[in-house]
């Protein structure tokens, strides 16, 4: 059964839309806030050449503002881009070694995982398993917690390792900047 457009929440209701008897009007340009009827705040409105916006339908009366909407409605858009913008991305780095690792390559990638960890990244250190190799799980695994005490001042653990086919991965999350 299709339904019809579906109504938004937010959306709010302008002039002819709000049915109500009487709404409490706020804001800068009415003489003096308060409870009027609803034809004298249209009139208020039309007077200015503005809208009348339903900002809080919840309460009671309904409280109306007197407003430029497609103004208001810019101005929400705008202000819903900044805080997307503004919003924390996490960016995960992946770093990748075997169960026979060296020390040399091992410090290596314990070097790169501490820049990204400093940077705020977070790190997935994982541990492929090729051909037999997988007979040496437990070295992986510690091979991975010893990852993760080295980078302790760094980050921390999210999960012990888990294994997942022929990959054993764990996840390093950096500590919260002071």
């Amino acid at each position: 059964m299709p339904a019809g457009p579906k109504k938004d929440e937010n959306e709010l209701r302008i002039n002819g839309a709000i049915t109500v008897p009487q709404v409490r009007l706020v804001g800068d340009n009415i003489p003096e806030p308060g409870i009027y009827p609803i034809a004298k705040a249209r009139a208020l409105a039309d007077q200015l050449e503005l809208d009348l916006v339903e900002i809080s339908a919840k309460a009671d009366p309904p409280v109306c503002k007197i407003l430029d909407y497609q103004k208001y409605l810019y101005q929400q858009r705008k202000k819903a881009k900044e805080m997307k913008a503004n919003a924390a991305k996490i960016v995960i780095k992946e770093i990748r070694f075997g169960p026979n690792t060296d020390e040399h390559d091992f410090q290596f990638k314990l070097k790169h995982a501490r820049e990204f960890l400093q940077e705020g990244s977070k790190v997935k250190a994982s541990i492929f398993f090729r051909g037999r190799s997988i007979q040496f799980a437990e070295q992986g695994e510690k091979q991975l917690l010893r990852f993760a005490v080295e980078l302790e001042e760094y980050g921390r653990a999210e999960n012990m390792p888990v294994l997942e086919g022929k990959r054993m991965t764990m996840m390093l999350a950096p500590l919260k900047k002071k």
